[in-house]
Protein backbone atom coordinates (compact mmCIF):
# COMPACT_ATOMS: atom_id res chain seq x y z
CA UNK A 1 0.00 0.00 0.00
CA UNK A 2 1.57 3.50 -1.16
CA UNK A 3 2.30 5.63 2.03
CA UNK A 4 -0.28 8.15 2.90
CA UNK A 5 0.91 11.63 1.33
CA UNK A 6 -2.52 13.77 1.91
CA UNK A 7 -2.02 16.89 4.43
CA UNK A 8 -5.01 18.41 2.11
CA UNK A 9 -5.26 21.35 4.85
CA UNK A 10 -2.24 22.62 5.25
CA UNK A 11 -2.00 26.13 4.43
CA UNK A 12 1.83 27.66 4.39
CA UNK A 13 4.24 26.81 7.65
CA UNK A 14 1.31 27.51 10.49
CA UNK A 15 -2.32 27.13 9.25
CA UNK A 16 -5.07 25.37 7.97
CA UNK A 17 -7.32 26.35 5.53
CA UNK A 18 -11.14 25.34 6.39
CA UNK A 19 -12.41 23.41 3.16
CA UNK A 20 -15.98 23.17 4.45
CA UNK A 21 -17.95 25.29 6.90
CA UNK A 22 -17.44 25.19 10.46
CA UNK A 23 -20.53 27.44 12.44
CA UNK A 24 -20.89 28.84 15.24
CA UNK A 25 -24.44 27.65 15.93
CA UNK A 26 -24.46 29.93 19.81
CA UNK A 27 -22.25 31.38 22.32
CA UNK A 28 -22.90 32.32 26.03
CA UNK A 29 -20.56 35.02 28.20
CA UNK A 30 -21.22 35.04 31.30
CA UNK A 31 -19.16 37.89 33.62
CA UNK A 32 -18.46 39.14 37.19
CA UNK A 33 -19.21 42.00 38.69
CA UNK A 34 -16.39 44.56 37.52
CA UNK A 35 -16.93 43.30 34.07
CA UNK A 36 -20.96 44.18 34.55
CA UNK A 37 -19.97 47.89 35.52
CA UNK A 38 -17.59 48.00 32.14
CA UNK A 39 -18.25 48.99 28.95
CA UNK A 40 -19.77 45.82 27.56
CA UNK A 41 -21.55 45.20 30.67
CA UNK A 42 -25.19 44.92 28.68
CA UNK A 43 -24.22 42.72 26.04
CA UNK A 44 -23.23 39.34 28.53
CA UNK A 45 -25.66 36.95 28.46
CA UNK A 46 -25.78 37.34 33.02
CA UNK A 47 -23.45 39.32 35.44
CA UNK A 48 -23.03 37.95 38.29
CA UNK A 49 -23.55 39.91 41.41
CA UNK A 50 -21.79 37.91 43.97
CA UNK A 51 -18.27 37.02 42.26
CA UNK A 52 -18.27 33.89 44.83
CA UNK A 53 -21.57 32.66 42.32
CA UNK A 54 -23.07 31.12 45.19
CA UNK A 55 -20.04 29.20 45.87
CA UNK A 56 -17.63 28.74 49.20
CA UNK A 57 -14.16 29.12 47.73
CA UNK A 58 -13.13 31.21 44.14
CA UNK A 59 -12.43 27.99 42.68
CA UNK A 60 -15.88 26.75 43.04
CA UNK A 61 -16.76 29.91 41.81
CA UNK A 62 -14.86 29.46 38.42
CA UNK A 63 -16.10 26.09 38.34
CA UNK A 64 -19.89 27.49 38.34
CA UNK A 65 -19.37 29.80 36.06
CA UNK A 66 -17.92 27.35 33.29
CA UNK A 67 -20.96 25.13 34.28
CA UNK A 68 -23.55 27.37 34.13
CA UNK A 69 -22.03 29.44 30.82
CA UNK A 70 -22.02 25.80 28.93
CA UNK A 71 -25.49 25.15 29.92
CA UNK A 72 -26.24 28.63 28.65
CA UNK A 73 -24.55 28.17 25.38
CA UNK A 74 -25.72 24.48 24.71
CA UNK A 75 -29.72 25.82 25.32
CA UNK A 76 -29.09 28.87 23.28
CA UNK A 77 -28.21 25.89 20.54
CA UNK A 78 -31.26 24.50 20.60
CA UNK A 79 -29.76 21.42 21.50
CA UNK A 80 -28.66 18.96 24.68
CA UNK A 81 -25.40 17.65 26.52
CA UNK A 82 -26.17 14.02 24.36
CA UNK A 83 -25.87 16.43 21.09
CA UNK A 84 -22.28 17.14 22.12
CA UNK A 85 -19.69 15.21 20.64
CA UNK A 86 -16.75 16.76 22.39
CA UNK A 87 -16.08 19.13 25.04
CA UNK A 88 -12.53 21.01 24.85
CA UNK A 89 -12.01 23.02 28.19
CA UNK A 90 -9.29 24.55 30.00
CA UNK A 91 -8.63 27.35 32.19
CA UNK A 92 -6.05 29.03 34.55
CA UNK A 93 -5.64 27.03 37.36
CA UNK A 94 -3.67 24.05 38.61
CA UNK A 95 -4.58 20.85 36.38
CA UNK A 96 -7.11 22.41 34.84
CA UNK A 97 -9.17 22.29 37.94
CA UNK A 98 -11.55 24.41 37.38
CA UNK A 99 -12.63 22.58 34.07
CA UNK A 100 -12.30 19.26 35.75
CA UNK A 101 -14.63 19.71 38.50
CA UNK A 102 -16.95 22.22 36.65
CA UNK A 103 -17.88 20.54 33.83
CA UNK A 104 -17.79 16.79 35.19
CA UNK A 105 -21.68 16.42 35.12
CA UNK A 106 -22.25 16.58 31.53
CA UNK A 107 -20.75 13.54 31.15
CA UNK A 108 -19.63 14.86 27.70
CA UNK A 109 -16.11 13.50 26.26
CA UNK A 110 -13.21 16.05 27.62
CA UNK A 111 -10.49 17.36 25.89
CA UNK A 112 -8.43 19.13 28.58
CA UNK A 113 -5.91 22.18 27.25
CA UNK A 114 -3.96 24.77 28.20
CA UNK A 115 -2.71 27.85 25.95
CA UNK A 116 -2.77 29.74 28.99
CA UNK A 117 -5.06 33.17 28.24
CA UNK A 118 -5.10 32.12 24.84
CA UNK A 119 -6.87 28.92 25.75
CA UNK A 120 -10.01 30.11 24.11
CA UNK A 121 -8.60 30.55 20.26
CA UNK A 122 -6.42 27.14 20.88
CA UNK A 123 -9.75 25.73 21.89
CA UNK A 124 -11.99 26.83 19.50
CA UNK A 125 -9.32 26.01 16.84
CA UNK A 126 -8.79 22.73 17.72
CA UNK A 127 -12.97 22.02 17.75
CA UNK A 128 -12.75 23.57 14.11
CA UNK A 129 -10.37 20.77 13.58
CA UNK A 130 -12.38 17.71 14.67
CA UNK A 131 -15.56 19.21 12.59
CA UNK A 132 -13.49 19.76 9.39
CA UNK A 133 -12.01 16.08 10.11
CA UNK A 134 -15.52 15.04 9.64
CA UNK A 135 -15.16 13.42 13.65
CA UNK A 136 -18.07 14.93 15.07
CA UNK A 137 -20.80 17.12 14.02
CA UNK A 138 -20.92 19.46 17.05
CA UNK A 139 -18.26 20.46 19.28
CA UNK A 140 -18.46 22.56 22.14
CA UNK A 141 -15.59 24.81 23.55
CA UNK A 142 -15.52 26.50 26.92
CA UNK A 143 -13.08 28.94 29.56
CA UNK A 144 -12.91 30.93 32.08
CA UNK A 145 -10.97 32.56 34.79
CA UNK A 146 -11.82 34.10 37.45
CA UNK A 147 -9.60 37.69 39.06
CA UNK A 148 -9.69 35.94 43.03
CA UNK A 149 -9.02 32.45 42.29
CA UNK A 150 -5.82 33.56 39.70
CA UNK A 151 -4.42 36.04 42.14
CA UNK A 152 -4.09 33.11 44.59
CA UNK A 153 -2.99 31.08 42.07
CA UNK A 154 0.06 33.05 40.53
CA UNK A 155 0.96 36.04 42.68
CA UNK A 156 -0.91 36.91 46.18
CA UNK A 157 -3.32 36.19 48.40
CA UNK A 158 -5.97 39.08 48.19
CA UNK A 159 -5.55 39.92 51.84
CA UNK A 160 -2.61 40.94 51.31
CA UNK A 161 -2.98 44.24 49.55
CA UNK A 162 -0.13 44.37 47.47
CA UNK A 163 0.23 47.34 45.28
CA UNK A 164 0.07 46.38 41.16
CA UNK A 165 2.42 48.65 38.96
CA UNK A 166 0.94 50.15 35.72
CA UNK A 167 1.64 47.79 33.57
CA UNK A 168 -0.41 44.99 35.06
CA UNK A 169 -3.66 43.70 33.86
CA UNK A 170 -6.55 42.60 35.72
CA UNK A 171 -7.35 39.02 35.37
CA UNK A 172 -11.30 38.99 34.12
CA UNK A 173 -14.11 36.96 35.99
CA UNK A 174 -15.94 35.67 33.76
CA UNK A 175 -16.75 32.34 31.23
CA UNK A 176 -17.61 32.18 27.46
CA UNK A 177 -18.78 29.00 25.32
CA UNK A 178 -19.47 28.25 22.28
CA UNK A 179 -21.04 25.43 20.32
CA UNK A 180 -19.76 24.63 17.21
CA UNK A 181 -21.20 22.33 13.97
CA UNK A 182 -20.44 21.51 10.64
CA UNK A 183 -24.38 22.03 10.08
CA UNK A 184 -26.03 25.30 8.62
CA UNK A 185 -28.36 26.38 11.12
CA UNK A 186 -31.33 29.26 10.54
CA UNK A 187 -29.23 31.90 12.94
CA UNK A 188 -25.39 30.76 13.51
CA UNK A 189 -23.48 33.58 14.65
CA UNK A 190 -20.14 33.50 12.63
CA UNK A 191 -18.32 30.95 10.48
CA UNK A 192 -14.49 30.01 11.18
CA UNK A 193 -12.96 29.89 7.49
CA UNK A 194 -9.32 29.46 8.82
CA UNK A 195 -6.77 28.52 11.53
CA UNK A 196 -3.12 29.28 12.29
CA UNK A 197 -1.62 27.94 15.47
CA UNK A 198 1.29 29.81 16.90
CA UNK A 199 4.54 28.59 18.35
CA UNK A 200 6.55 29.59 21.29
CA UNK A 201 8.31 33.05 21.50
CA UNK A 202 10.36 33.73 24.39
CA UNK A 203 12.49 36.80 24.64
CA UNK A 204 13.19 36.68 27.98
CA UNK A 205 10.94 38.81 29.86
CA UNK A 206 10.58 38.21 33.35
CA UNK A 207 7.92 40.53 34.77
CA UNK A 208 4.95 39.01 35.81
CA UNK A 209 3.54 42.37 36.37
CA UNK A 210 3.38 43.11 32.78
CA UNK A 211 2.24 40.40 30.58
CA UNK A 212 1.32 42.20 27.64
CA UNK A 213 5.05 42.97 26.95
CA UNK A 214 5.68 38.98 27.36
CA UNK A 215 2.80 38.13 25.43
CA UNK A 216 3.32 40.46 22.73
CA UNK A 217 6.25 39.47 20.05
CA UNK A 218 4.35 35.57 20.24
CA UNK A 219 1.41 38.18 18.62
CA UNK A 220 3.23 39.84 16.23
CA UNK A 221 4.93 36.63 15.20
CA UNK A 222 1.77 34.87 14.51
CA UNK A 223 0.10 37.68 12.87
CA UNK A 224 2.83 37.71 10.48
CA UNK A 225 2.92 33.96 9.54
CA UNK A 226 -0.89 34.48 9.31
CA UNK A 227 -0.05 36.76 6.66
CA UNK A 228 2.16 34.80 4.62
CA UNK A 229 0.13 31.52 5.22
CA UNK A 230 -3.15 33.14 3.52
CA UNK A 231 -1.28 35.98 1.21
CA UNK A 232 -3.17 38.55 3.36
CA UNK A 233 -2.37 42.00 4.65
CA UNK A 234 -4.72 43.73 6.92
CA UNK A 235 -6.80 45.25 4.66
CA UNK A 236 -8.62 42.13 4.51
CA UNK A 237 -9.77 42.31 7.51
CA UNK A 238 -12.50 44.91 9.57
CA UNK A 239 -10.23 44.16 12.65
CA UNK A 240 -7.54 42.88 14.26
CA UNK A 241 -8.57 41.64 17.50
CA UNK A 242 -5.77 40.36 20.27
CA UNK A 243 -6.82 39.13 23.29
CA UNK A 244 -5.42 40.55 26.50
CA UNK A 245 -2.21 42.35 25.46
CA UNK A 246 -3.98 46.01 27.13
CA UNK A 247 -2.45 49.58 26.52
CA UNK A 248 1.18 48.22 26.92
CA UNK A 249 1.24 45.31 25.07
CA UNK A 250 -0.78 46.89 22.40
CA UNK A 251 2.01 49.53 22.12
CA UNK A 252 4.58 46.74 21.64
CA UNK A 253 2.84 44.75 19.22
CA UNK A 254 1.78 47.65 16.84
CA UNK A 255 6.05 48.74 17.03
CA UNK A 256 7.11 45.43 16.38
CA UNK A 257 4.47 45.05 13.40
CA UNK A 258 5.34 48.47 11.89
CA UNK A 259 8.87 46.96 11.70
CA UNK A 260 7.93 44.99 9.58
CA UNK A 261 5.87 46.51 7.05
CA UNK A 262 2.27 46.42 8.85
CA UNK A 263 0.29 49.20 10.11
CA UNK A 264 -2.11 48.02 12.29
CA UNK A 265 -3.01 51.27 14.10
CA UNK A 266 -6.80 51.28 12.21
CA UNK A 267 -7.22 48.03 12.63
CA UNK A 268 -6.58 46.57 15.37
CA UNK A 269 -8.39 46.13 19.41
CA UNK A 270 -7.63 44.22 22.08
CA UNK A 271 -10.30 42.37 24.40
CA UNK A 272 -8.57 43.56 27.48
CA UNK A 273 -8.36 47.32 26.47
CA UNK A 274 -12.72 47.02 25.44
CA UNK A 275 -13.51 45.19 28.67
CA UNK A 276 -13.12 47.88 31.53
CA UNK A 277 -12.75 51.76 31.12
CA UNK A 278 -10.17 53.75 32.90
CA UNK A 279 -13.25 54.70 35.85
CA UNK A 280 -12.64 50.95 36.76
CA UNK A 281 -8.87 51.42 37.71
CA UNK A 282 -7.80 48.73 35.59
CA UNK A 283 -4.72 49.82 34.45
CA UNK A 284 -3.22 48.20 31.50
CA UNK A 285 -6.51 46.43 31.31
CA UNK A 286 -7.98 42.92 31.04
CA UNK A 287 -6.54 39.58 31.28
CA UNK A 288 -7.28 36.15 31.68
CA UNK A 289 -8.92 33.11 30.09
CA UNK A 290 -12.18 34.58 30.02
CA UNK A 291 -10.97 37.59 29.17
CA UNK A 292 -11.02 37.06 25.12
CA UNK A 293 -13.93 34.48 25.58
CA UNK A 294 -16.39 37.04 27.01
CA UNK A 295 -15.35 40.12 24.53
CA UNK A 296 -15.84 37.37 21.43
CA UNK A 297 -19.26 36.00 22.67
CA UNK A 298 -20.64 39.44 23.65
CA UNK A 299 -19.26 41.82 21.32
CA UNK A 300 -17.14 40.49 18.48
CA UNK A 301 -19.89 37.80 17.24
CA UNK A 302 -22.36 40.36 17.47
CA UNK A 303 -21.04 43.02 15.07
CA UNK A 304 -20.40 40.13 12.84
CA UNK A 305 -23.67 39.11 13.14
CA UNK A 306 -24.80 42.45 12.49
CA UNK A 307 -23.27 42.79 9.34
CA UNK A 308 -21.03 45.70 10.85
CA UNK A 309 -17.96 43.17 10.39
CA UNK A 310 -17.81 40.89 7.81
CA UNK A 311 -14.20 39.51 8.78
CA UNK A 312 -12.16 39.83 11.59
CA UNK A 313 -8.80 37.85 12.90
CA UNK A 314 -9.21 36.88 16.38
CA UNK A 315 -5.76 36.33 18.58
CA UNK A 316 -6.18 35.22 22.02
CA UNK A 317 -2.81 35.68 23.58
CA UNK A 318 -1.11 33.47 26.34
CA UNK A 319 1.64 33.82 28.63
CA UNK A 320 2.86 30.23 29.37
CA UNK A 321 4.23 30.70 33.17
CA UNK A 322 3.29 28.48 36.42
CA UNK A 323 4.22 29.62 39.31
CA UNK A 324 6.78 27.25 40.01
CA UNK A 325 8.61 28.21 37.11
CA UNK A 326 8.19 32.08 38.19
CA UNK A 327 9.55 31.55 41.17
CA UNK A 328 12.99 29.52 39.92
CA UNK A 329 13.60 32.76 38.09
CA UNK A 330 12.62 31.48 33.95
CA UNK A 331 11.23 33.60 31.20
CA UNK A 332 8.09 34.07 30.70
CA UNK A 333 7.49 32.44 27.10
CA UNK A 334 4.53 34.12 25.11
CA UNK A 335 2.00 32.21 22.41
CA UNK A 336 -0.51 33.21 20.24
CA UNK A 337 -3.36 31.34 18.15
CA UNK A 338 -5.25 32.97 14.85
CA UNK A 339 -8.36 32.23 13.75
CA UNK A 340 -10.65 34.09 10.91
CA UNK A 341 -14.07 34.36 11.69
CA UNK A 342 -16.35 35.79 8.82
CA UNK A 343 -20.08 36.53 9.00
CA UNK A 344 -22.80 34.11 7.82
CA UNK A 345 -23.90 34.84 4.31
Amino acid sequence: MDSWKGAFFEQGRQSIKIPVPVYIRASASIAGSKEGDGPLGELFDMVGVDDKFGSNTWEEAESTLQKETLQLAIGKAGLSGEDIRFLLAGDLLAQSMASSFGLASFQIPLIGLYGACSTCGLSLAMAAALIVGGMAQYVASVTSSHFASAEKEFRYPLGYGNQRPLSATWTVTGSGAFILSSLKGKKDRAVITGLTIGKIVDLGMKDSMNMGACMAPAASSLICQHFADFGRTPEDYDRIITGDLGLVGQRVLLDMLAEKGFDLSGKHMDCGIEIYDEKQDAHAGGSGCGCSAVVLSAMILKKLEEGEWKRVLFVPTGALLSKTSFNEGKSIPGIAHALVLERCS
